[in-house]
């Protein structure tokens, strides 16, 4: 049998942006390695692997080749390798400013000082941006770091021409520029600390969620309790929870009642009543009680590591704005360098500029043109928009996901389990004997609960809290699809189900349920399905955004019109089976962009056929994985409108930072060709363009959506 592969994640130190992440990825993919993911927002690269001896270093190798450095967690220190080399540089940096401003008899104004100081600043630039330019021509992609190395470079050695002439010429200042290679190298490393910090900020619904998982659990080990680390719990382990303490990992309660916060997961505050018998979710905090569980899913497992995941891997799906900023990242740099020759001929040998002028404009065009703000601009703005929605217990599967939402123009709902509760109360009973209404639900108690039908349970819990005493029967049985049989002392037989119970047609109202004795009807039971509190508000703020809601069902016609009138939808399809629901679906997506709200398991070919599917916590299984939206509190539907709204404003934050990114661009490049911009000032406009598009997608994290 062969080894499943799995998912190997490397945490990568260096990366400035998008062009980054994608030379890693092609270098790991020509190495053989498959569905490489990097994050440059991250700092992760992730890959399939073996685990072999010889795969993980390969891939570590490469990664260190290409100029960045791979990191441990626990070797992460205080200060990144970004940032030590930024405070390496100003020592060396501020001197050869000072300088412009001294008299020229000066010291610093020594040509061969302005070397001694340039130098280790020019080394750690030609070493930090030369390999990463090198490897990334190499990998078939130029990174940013091309542009600062020529410009660096290109500053220096004419320097160093100028220095040699300095003897015979003794003019200074037009041939030298060490002060310019070293802050060119000092601010574009700034930058790569403030993108390195501002990043760090736009990813931190990562690490809000990591905190939420204790660091220890009390393990009972025989008549002992014992403190453990969270890592060391194994499925069926016996774990001792007290008030004030955080669940550890998901589990069931086995003796013990308690009130736990569950807002990390549903996002309600008020506390929820446990008892034996109940789950309990790792992260979770009991505010109240001590109680005893055991351990069902540990590790990868559990709810709140697979939230994190989700939110982690979630840009690996690009919106279309994004792939069109790569793209045009990707041969942006080519174009730029081709521009930075045509400025220095045009400049030197058509306008008659002097050589250092001309050298300059070039050199200035190759600084500020760094495409750095253009990767930035959807990352950032997808994490952010990510982060926002895992706070509020909505989970977006991708960045592509909230494109998407942004564009969606109908939202259709399921009925039982999504617009209403699932639990189901006698609304009405119809008596057709003499036999009265208390009768009546005691003969239907002593049936029903043998039913492990949704249905059943639901009456069942309602007559037990009316405490009706249930009927002595001697035996109960259940047939498929027909209903419950029971048969009392005295040989009388009673019957609960559909109308195939009933042996003779009989002309009469319909009903939900109908109640038999020997064959004879004695009475009928219509039901009704709770509808959901936050269902009215959330069909009424769909409504205020132009958004159209519609009510797509299995259910009765008369049920679902029912419900549809009371909660102000217009558009109803009943009666629907789950082939049917796909059809409608696919005839929907045709018209406009739509969205799929469900929980069941016949909900999830429609919601994997949807422009977006959204399921609701607590659903089963294979809904959750169909959809692209999971909406953790499933009896929260104003969230539906909430994952749409954030879905717009993510869009509209995207446009805003790709705005500026080609603004910039596009209005920097001509005033540095025409010798308006200092490469200097250059360094510091690239380096502020980055921090006001990563600026602008914090913004959103605390902005009001509409």
């Amino acid at each position: 049998m062969s080894q499943k592969p799995e998912n190997v994640v490397l945490k990568v130190e260096g990366m400035d942006c998008t062009n980054c992440a994608l030379g890693i990825t092609r270098s790991l993919e020509k190495k053989g390695f498959k569905n490489v993911y990097t994050n440059f927002s991250t700092g992760e690269v992730s890959f399939e692997s073996l685990k072999s001896d010889t795969e993980i270093p390969l891939a570590k190798d490469t990664i260190h080749k290409l100029g960045y450095t791979v990191v441990s967690e626990e070797k992460q220190g205080r200060f990144s390798v970004i940032e030590k080399k930024f405070a390496f540089t100003i020592p060396f940096t501020i001197p050869l400013l000072l300088h412009m401003f001294l008299p020229h008899e000066h010291w610093l104004n020594n040509p061969v000082i302005q070397i001694i100081l340039c130098l280790p600043v020019f080394i750690l630039g030609f070493w930090h941006f030369g390999k990463s330019a090198f490897n990334s021509l190499k990998a078939g992609v130029s990174n940013m770091d091309v542009l600062i190395f020529i410009g660096s470079n290109a500053a220096f050695f004419y320097s160093i021409a100028g220095t040699i002439l300095y003897y015979k010429t003794h003019q200074v200042h037009n041939y030298l520029f060490f002060e310019t290679t070293a802050t060119i190298i000092s601010l574009v490393l700034l930058g790569n600390v403030l993108e390195h910090r501002s990043v760090k900020a736009t990813t931190s619904a990562i690490s809000e969620l990591s905190k939420l998982r204790p660091e220890k659990a009390r393990r009972i080990e025989g008549n002992t309790i014992v403190e453990i680390n969270t890592n060391d719990i194994q499925k069926g382990d016996f774990l001792q929870i007290n008030t004030g303490d955080k669940v550890a990992v998901d589990g069931i309660i086995i003796s013990g009642a308690c009130q736990v916060d569950e807002s990390m997961i549903t996002g309600e505050s008020i506390p929820v009543e446990k008892k034996s018998g109940d789950e309990l979710i790792g992260g979770t905090i009991l505010i109240e009680g001590a109680v005893k569980m055991q351990a069902e899913k540990v590790g990868k497992e559990t709810m709140l590591s697979q939230i994190i995941e989700m939110v982690k891997n979630a840009q690996q799906a690009k919106p279309e704005l994004q792939k069109l900023g790569d793209k045009i990242s990707a041969v942006f740099v080519p174009v730029v360098i081709v521009i930075a020759v045509i400025t220095f001929i045009l400049a030197h040998f058509v306008f008659d500029i002097s050589l250092q002028k001309a050298l300059m404009n070039s050199i200035a065009v190759l600084v500020i043109s760094c495409p750095c703000a253009m990767g930035l601009a959807t990352p950032t703005a997808v994490m952010v928009g990510i982060g926002r929605a895992a706070k509020n217990g909505i989970l977006i599967k991708g960045g592509s996901t909230l494109e998407i939402l942004a564009g969606i123009k109908k939202v259709v709902f399921d009925k039982t389990g999504t617009l209403t509760t699932g639990k189901f109360k006698i609304q009405h009973i119809q008596l057709y004997s003499n036999i009265n209404e208390n009768e009546i639900k005691s003969i239907l108690l002593a049936l029903e609960k043998h039913s492990s039908h949704p249905i059943a349970k639901s009456l069942t819990e309602q007559l037990s809290k009316e405490q009706i005493p249930a009927k002595d029967l001697l035996s109960v049985s259940e047939k498929k699809g027909v209903g419950l049989l029971g048969e009392d002392s005295l040989g009388n037989t009673y019957m609960a189900g559909s109308s195939k119970i009933l042996v003779h047609i009989q002309e009469i109202k319909p009903h939900a349920i109908y109640l038999t004795l020997n064959n004879q009807l004695i009475a009928g039971i219509d039901i009704s399905d709770e509808i959901k509190e936050s269902a009215a508000k959330a069909i009424k703020n769909l409504l205020a955004n132009n958004i159209q809601p519609v009510l797509l069902s299995g259910d009765r016609k008369e049920k679902c019109i029912e419900v549809a009138e009371i909660l102000g939808i217009n558009e109803v399809y009943a009666e629907q089976t789950p082939e049917d629901k796909l059809k409608k679906i696919e005839c929907l997506n045709n018209e406009t962009p739509t969205a799929m709200v469900g929980d069941g398991i016949n909900d999830a070919p429609a919601l994997a056929k949807s422009s977006v599917g959204i399921s609701l916590g607590g659903a089963s299984q294979i809904a959750i994985q169909s959809a692209q939206v999971v909406i953790l509190n499933a009896n929260d539907l104003e969230k539906v409108n909430q994952s749409i709204l954030i879905g717009k404003h993510t869009l509209i934050t995207i446009k805003q930072n790709l705005f500026w990114a080609f603004f910039y661009n596009v209005i920097a490049i001509p005033i540095a060709a025409v010798g308006f911009l200092n490469p200097m000032i250059g360094a510091l406009a690239m380096a502020f363009s980055d921090v006001v598009v990563i600026g602008n997608s914090l913004r959103f994290r605390t902005k009001k959506l509409n």
